[in-house]
């Protein structure tokens, strides 16, 4: 046998890494585990976003839920005011509905390039200024700040589909989607969560300044800012400008998100590994600036991509290429596609064969 390493995103990009080895036979291609899992995870200087495998349920009855109604309350209402924003398109100019889109995609690439792919994952670096920009996108958002949406998807990613899964898809589409916000958290994921390593997250003095003014900076960012833009530049109905650019496109930022929890895990194929719950789904990608592929990004959840198709449905994956371009970001970490292949032939349901 002949080894070789493959690197990642292009042979001329600097700083892209090594993501596993692989053995040719002919024109066999075998995945060898030359290079682990712990490997990659300890060349971005973290493990705790990768699948542990020594997890088991406790035995014995589930905790009986606890409501948070609170969260119920504000939930409804944040629904019914989308709802009725809903009726004021038509009424709304196209500078408010232009505004809105571009609040929508910066919040979530405050989610997506943010708390995701860079904190979560560490699947590329960022510079002191676009850490700073994507916080405020992050803010913006409001999803939770960055520190603690790292440490809930950290422990979704190192316990999924299990009952330390903060939203464990196992429990249903709307438990999934928006259940797990109306009710206490299952005892595991609190105990879980306070195991984690967050150590890098402390570390980044952008991410902590947000966390100690994380509710003023929610309440400029991602409803003063977005409601007075219009109402001030263009005269846009202050009714308008407050149920558009800020509650409708907030809720459809969060279902946008909550879609790669609910759908992802339960609608769609999986040619990376059949044996987890995620799927690919295209329709999720297109709303969540890329976040759809979800077989593979649970499959290789250092690929700074979460695909292994660029561009394809993922506007997320674009932006963080410009900012490499822009000298903002670097060190983007990418699977090579000779071990893609592999994975699928080892693990996947076979669907890739149809394209």
């Amino acid at each position: 046998y002949l080894f070789k390493e493959f690197s990642s995103s292009s042979s001329t990009t600097a700083g892209d890494t090594v993501t596993s080895r692989v053995t040719r036979n002919g024109n066999a291609v075998v995945e060898k585990d030359l290079l682990t899992h712990e490997d990659l995870a300890g060349d971005r200087g973290m493990v705790d976003d990768l699948f542990d495998e020594t997890y088991r349920e406790k035995e014995g009855p589930k905790p009986p839920l606890r409501y948070v109604w609170r969260n119920i309350i504000l939930m409804s209402l944040l629904h019914l005011g989308a709802l009725f924003a809903l009726t004021l398109i038509p009424s709304a100019k196209i500078q408010t509905l232009a505004w809105a889109l571009l609040c929508f995609v910066v919040s979530a690439l405050g989610i997506t390039a943010g708390s995701h792919r860079l904190w979560s994952h560490r699947s590329y670096k960022a510079t002191l200024p676009l850490r700073i920009f994507l916080t405020i996108a992050n803010s913006m958002a409001f999803q939770n700040d960055i520190y603690e949406w790292v440490r809930d998807h950290r422990v979704h990613h190192k316990f999924s589909e299990t009952d330390a899964d903060p939203h464990n898809a196992m429990r249903g589409f709307f438990f999934s989607h928006i259940g797990w916000l109306l009710v206490r958290k299952h005892p595991d994921v609190i105990e879980k969560g306070q195991k984690l390593d967050l150590s890098d997250i402390k570390a980044d003095k952008v991410v902590m300044f947000q966390r100690r003014y994380y509710k003023p900076s929610v309440v400029l960012l991602c409803f003063t800012l977005p409601a007075v833009v219009p109402w001030y530049f263009w005269d846009e109905s202050i009714i308008i400008s407050f149920f558009i650019p800020a509650i409708l496109r907030y809720t459809a930022g969060l279902n946008a998100t909550w879609l790669v929890n609910s759908a992802a895990h339960m609608f769609g194929n999986r040619p990376y590994d059949q044996n987890i719950n995620p799927r690919e789904n295209p329709l999720v990608s297109l709303g969540a600036l890329g976040e759809g592929f979800h077989n593979y990004h649970h499959t290789f959840p250092y690929d700074y991509s979460t695909s292994e198709f660029g561009w394809r449905f993922n506007l997320t994956t674009a932006f963080i290429d410009l900012m490499c371009l822009l000298g903002l970001a670097s060190d983007r970490k990418k699977v090579s596609k000779e071990v893609i292949l592999a994975r699928k032939m080892r693990t996947g349901d076979g669907s890739h064969k149809s394209g």
